[in-house]
């Protein structure tokens, strides 16, 4: 059975705001559990650095410990980008090379993502870090559906897990971001900037709408 919203409210329908995850409104809601996930482990961005598509991360948080910032993307000719490679396989990125890798909104467009975890892993060196988030309630990206495939969504716990299995558990942290009311307002394309702060900064554990994993590859591993 089927039931009717309360007495006096309606649903807000099935036409969203934006397709874009409210881009031409403002600011995607995701973005502050981005920031908010990398900032507080700001101290993780230093040495040799990795990011995925850009360095703008990377750039805003180094705070001048990054000595060498390398972006790495699978299509090559992009004349910013300093490492051609694949995530899945990892051909063309070095291994034990980097001291922190930022990666952000990544894993979810890679069908062989445990194998990516395993990349991950290998091209960090001996307690180097990777920061990374993934999306757990959200739209699909019609974007990356036609370039690469948009393939997972997560949990806290399946991101505990699919890290856990190679990293260690013991090496793993996990923070789950979101409430039902920013979940609803992402998928229907509001910005940021629509909201309360208090509602964005209120968490419910029902609600993994966001997820942010940092893991430490252990000396010898």
């Amino acid at each position: 059975m089927i039931r009717q919203p309360p007495r006096g409210h309606r649903l807000p329908g099935r036409t969203p705001l934006s397709r874009d995850f409210g881009k031409e409104r403002g600011t995607p809601i995701d973005r502050a559990y981005i920031h908010e996930f990398l900032w507080e482990r700001r101290n993780d961005v230093r040495g040799r650095t990795l990011e995925v598509a850009d360095s703008g991360y990377t750039d805003y948080l180094s705070e001048g410990a990054v000595t060498q910032s390398d972006v790495l993307h699978m299509q090559a000719g992009l004349p910013w980008v300093t490492i051609v490679g694949d995530l899945a396989t990892g051909a063309g990125i070095p291994m034990e090379a980097f001291d922190c890798f930022v990666l952000t909104q990544t894993l979810h467009l890679i069908y062989e993502v445990h194998e990516a975890v395993r990349t991950v892993h290998s091209v960090l060196k001996p307690d180097g870090v990777v920061l990374a988030t993934l999306p757990g309630i959200s739209q699909l990206s019609q974007y990356d559906r036609g370039e690469w495939g948009d393939y997972w969504r997560f949990t806290a716990d399946s991101a505990r897990k699919l890290f856990a299995e190679v990293f260690g558990d013991d090496r793993v942290e996990v923070v789950a971001y979101g409430n039902v009311l920013v979940a609803g307002a992402f998928l229907y394309g509001y910005a940021l900037e629509d909201l309360d702060p208090d509602d964005v900064a209120f968490r419910d554990d029902d609600y993994h709408f966001l997820i942010g994993v940092r893991a430490v590859r252990a000396q010898g591993s």
